[in-house]
């Protein structure tokens, strides 16, 4: 799966330009093209009428991938193109365990662990979004992004539930409430549409 995200930085203070990020996350090495993020860089560098722009590459499995890209001849380079990678499968997951970034947090099933670990990895994770996630509907976007990377099979999901019965009681109570919101908003929707 191939996603990017812009994200532009602004100084409180106006002391500097405003800086363009672009961040790409590639699950498949194979699949990324450094032309594609070329293409992607130039249009949004065009759209903000930028220059200050850096690109960074998270891959989340391991692979081959072109690093730079050089276009011209023998004689002269006529655009060198580079970005920022960070290969987040080899990134240790302990490390991050009790981090208080709810992005190093919510990436853990993503980085590197023992399988031995992965029902304690998932723990941190879903601790972490109990702490670190204050918003009720991001939780739940979330939750879904941790449920899918860390892929439990049924075997894991019961020991899991033994085993971490706090932070299984706290995801399951996240669930409940949002298939209740969901539900209202539906009878709610229905409602006026019958009125209507």
């Amino acid at each position: 799966m191939y996603r990017h995200f812009p994200l532009l930085v602004e100084w409180s203070d106006g002391c500097r330009s405003a800086i363009l990020f672009v961040l790409e996350e590639e699950t498949d090495p194979k699949r990324f093209s450094i032309h594609r993020l070329v293409h992607y860089c130039l249009d949004l560098a065009e759209l903000f009428d930028t220059e200050r722009l850096v690109p960074v590459v998270i891959f989340l499995h391991p692979g081959s991938y072109p690093e730079q890209l050089r276009l011209g001849s023998e004689n002269r380079d006529y655009l060198h193109f580079s970005y920022l990678s960070t290969a987040l499968f080899a990134t240790p997951a302990r490390q991050y365990l009790n981090s208080p970034n709810i992005v190093a947090r919510l990436r853990l099933p993503c980085m590197d662990y023992a399988p031995e670990d992965k029902l304690a990895i998932y723990a941190a994770t879903t601790r972490g979004l109990m702490e670190l996630e204050p918003d009720p509907e991001r939780r739940s976007k979330y939750a879904d992004f941790i449920d899918i990377y860390t892929a439990l099979d049924d075997n894991e999901l019961k020991r899991y539930q033994q085993d971490y019965a706090e932070e299984n009681l706290a995801m399951t109570a996240l669930s409940v409430r949002m298939r209740e919101e969901g539900f209202q908003k539906g009878i709610h929707q229905g409602m006026q549409q019958g009125m209507q």
